[in-house]
C-alpha cells in the first residue's frame, strides 16, 4: 500500500482530520471537538489520539504516513509551523509543528488556515492548479489564501493574505482588529448583518424591518432570501457589498495578477446571487488586462479543502511539488 498524508483542519469548533492518498483523494474523513479549554493545550494530544485510534482500526503502522499536514487559525510562521498568536483557541508562542511531530514522529508542516484552504481548492478543486491564484473566505469574518508563481504567499513574517484587514473605509465600522473599515467589516456574514441593521433603523417601515420585529434578528441569510423576493433594501446591501469585493479584487489583481479568483465560506452559498454582482463590479473596476484573464468562480470544495490542502502542502515540503 502506498504511504498515505494526514490533512489537518483544526477550527474553534472542531478539528476535521482526513487521511488522503498521493492522488488527494480521501480515504477517511472525521471531526473531533475542539477543547479549547487551558489555552487549548490539550490539543494536539487529542488530535494524536484520534489519529493513532484510527490507525489502528484500519491495521495501519505509523511508518505508513508520509507526512501530517495542519491548517490552525491565527499568525503562524510556515518554515518551522511556531504560532505566534490564535486567539480563538488560545495559543500564543505555542510550538505546533514541533509538539505534534514529537508525539507522532513522523514530518509535521503547519501553515495558516486559509493558506491550507487555498492550496486544497487549488490542487483538487475549482483552482485546477492555477500557478496565480487569490482566495477568499466570506465567513463570520473575511479570510484568505494567496498562491504565488505555484507557492503560498506568506510575507516577511505570515500577514501576507490577511486580507479581510485590509483598510477599505477609514471612517467605517470599528473592526476587532482595532482598527476602521476593514473588508471584513463589510463583506463578512457579520458586515452584512450590521449593514441590514442599519437600513432597520434608517427605514423602520420597510420589509427588512419587519421581519427584524417578528424574529429579533437578522442574518446574512435573511438579506439574500429578502432580496430574492424583492425586496430593495436587502438588493441595494448585496450591490453594495458586491461593489466593495469588486474593487478589491481589481486592486489586487494589479499586485498579484491572478487566473483564478475563488469565493468561499458560508456566504458564498449564495451562488449567482452575489457572485454575478462580483463579476460586474471588477469588470468595472479592474485594468482589461487583468480582468480578461481572470476568472472569478465559488469555490467547490467546502470542509474537506482544509485537509486536502494540508496533504499537497506535505507533498510540497517533502517532494519539492509546486504548481
Amino acid at each position: 500500500m502506498n504511504k498515505i498524508i494526514i490533512g489537518v483542519d483544526i477550527g474553534g469548533t472542531t478539528v476535521k482530520i482526513g487521511f488522503i492518498n498521493d492522488s488527494g483523494e480521501i480515504l477517511n474523513k472525521w471531526e473531533i471537538p475542539t477543547n479549547k479549554s487551558n489555552a487549548g493545550m490539550s490539543i494536539i494530544d487529542d488530535i494524536w489520539q484520534s489519529i493513532r485510534l484510527q490507525l489502528t482500526e484500519l491495521n495501519l503502522d505509523t511508518d505508513m504516513i508520509l507526512g501530517i499536514g495542519v491548517g490552525a487559525p491565527g499568525f503562524i510562521d510556515g518554515d518551522n509551523g511556531f504560532v505566534y498568536e490564535a486567539v480563538n483557541i488560545g495559543w500564543e508562542n505555542f510550538e505546533l509543528a514541533k509538539q505534534l511531530k514529537d508525539k507522532s514522529e513522523v514530518p509535521v508542516f503547519v501553515e495558516n488556515d486559509a493558506n491550507i484552504a487555498v492550496l486544497g481548492e487549488n490542487w483538487k478543486g475549482a483552482g485546477n492548479q492555477a500557478r496565480n491564484v487569490i482566495a477568499i473566505t466570506l465567513g463570520t469574518g473575511v479570510g484568505g489564501g494567496i498562491i504565488a508563481n505555484g507557492a503560498i504567499l506568506n510575507g516577511e513574517n505570515g500577514m501576507a493574505g490577511e486580507i479581510g484587514h485590509t483598510t477599505i473605509d477609514p471612517k467605517g465600522y470599528l473592526c476587532n482588529c482595532g482598527r476602521k473599515g476593514c473588508l471584513e467589516t463589510i463583506a463578512s456574514a457579520t458586515g452584512i448583518a450590521r449593514q441590514a441593521m442599519d437600513k432597520v433603523k434608517n427605514n423602520p417601515t420597510s420589509t427588512l424591518a419587519d421581519h427584524y420585529r417578528q424574529t429579533g434578528t437578522v442574518s446574512a441569510k435573511d438579506v439574500f432570501d429578502l432580496a430574492k423576493n424583492g425586496d430593495t433594501d436587502c438588493k441595494h446591501i448585496i450591490h453594495d457589498t458586491a461593489d466593495t469585493l469588486g474593487l478589491f479584487i481589481a486592486n489586487m489583481g494589479t499586485t498579484i495578477n491572478p487566473s483564478k479568483v475563488l469565493i468561499g465560506g458560508g456566504v458564498s452559498k449564495a451562488g449567482d446571487q452575489l457572485l454575478r454582482e462580483i463579476k460586474n463590479a471588477f469588470h468595472k473596476y479592474a485594468l482589461p488586462r487583468v480582468s480578461n484573464i481572470c476568472e472569478i468562480k465559488i469555490a467547490q470544495l467546502g470542509n474537506d479543502a482544509g485537509i486536502i490542502g494540508g496533504a499537497f502542502f506535505v507533498k510540497q515540503k517533502l517532494l519539492d511539488i509546486t504548481f
